[in-house]
């Protein structure tokens, strides 16, 4: 027989996390299906997350788990392959277990596909940054390098001189001609030297960042270096269920209400799986409205089913 849940929640970082927690504490039996492969794991710990800063991501998820199963929550390291919708959704993983749930949570996230530059994917997550808000403080007055991927990336060299003073931007593949003028005169008004040429690779010397190479041959002595991924949002369950999504910079995102219920009836989402801004506080924040919007959703219509009896 087909196992049943009120809730599954297909993803296991923060905002399934939370989902699961809230729902197991609402006494919904609940099923996480985890494929383990959470955006931050590069990273050594997170920022930014009161009472948790600078908790290691690790630690964070283990807490997390430990957290829901006291609820009786239960946790899969699986992967969900196919969701289908009737009067309720069947779930399958790659495992080949097939359950059933009143309701889904899809916090599946996103990837980082870094940019094509010798010995960058190597260092990302350690001095190789996206994120100054994730990072900023830790790096704060050594010599910053910014990769540019295109124009925007002006964007992300402005905020990051609010931690260094000694910013170089890379234009990388992008011509200087593409700047506007208005681009070029904040550059220059927050010191930020514009190199032009191609990034070829990096310096590292004793398992640190030293310098950025140019593809002529001229180096810069650098020691931290930020960069834009391009966002891969994992929405092909979303799709195959026939969610609505709306096209943004960094990708197609399910189009959501202020809980993150999307366009199908009894699917939520949460977390990188809505927006490619999503840190984790932000995460948790989402995977909680969810599930306190899903236990009044079921409470609701089990009365009203009751009521009609």
């Amino acid at each position: 027989m087909t196992e049943k849940y009120a809730v599954v929640v297909i993803g296991g970082g923060a905002a399934g996390l939370s989902a699961a927690l809230v729902l197991g504490r609402a006494r919904h039996r609940t099923l996480v299906v985890d494929a383990g492969e959470p955006r931050n794991a590069p990273a050594a710990h997170m920022q930014g997350y009161l009472t948790r800063d600078g908790m290691p991501p690790t630690e964070f998820l283990a807490l997390g788990r430990a957290e829901i199963a006291r609820y009786g929550v239960e946790l899969v390291r699986d992967r969900v392959v196919e969701v289908a919708r009737s009067e309720e959704f069947t779930v399958v993983l790659a495992g080949g277990r097939t359950v059933q749930a009143r309701r889904l949570v899809v916090a599946t996230g996103l990837k980082d596909e870094l940019p094509a530059v010798a010995g960058v994917a190597e260092r990302f997550g350690r001095d190789v940054l996206h994120c100054p808000f994730c990072h900023g403080w830790e790096v704060r007055d050594q010599p910053f390098g910014v990769l540019a991927s295109s124009p925007a990336s002006v964007h992300q060299a402005l905020m990051v001189s609010q931690w260094s003073k000694d910013v170089r931007f890379f234009l990388h593949t992008v011509a200087e001609e593409e700047l506007s003028d208005e681009d070029l005169r904040r550059l220059a008004a927050a010191g930020v030297e514009v190199v032009p040429g191609e990034v070829a690779g990096l310096a590292v010397e004793d398992d640190r960042l030293t310098g950025i190479r140019l593809a002529d041959g001229t180096e810069h002595a650098r020691s931290v270096l930020f960069l834009a991924p391009r966002a891969a949002p994992q929405t092909g369950l979303l799709e195959g269920l026939g969610a609505e999504l709306h096209d943004t910079p960094f990708g197609a995102y399910p189009v959501v209400d202020a809980t993150g219920l999307t366009s199908v009836p009894g699917v939520w989402a949460a977390g990188n799986a809505i927006g490619f801004a999503e840190q984790v506080v932000h995460a948790a924040s989402g995977g909680y409205r969810a599930a306190s919007a899903i236990v009044g959703d079921l409470l609701m219509t089990d009365l009203d089913a009751a009521a009609q009896v």
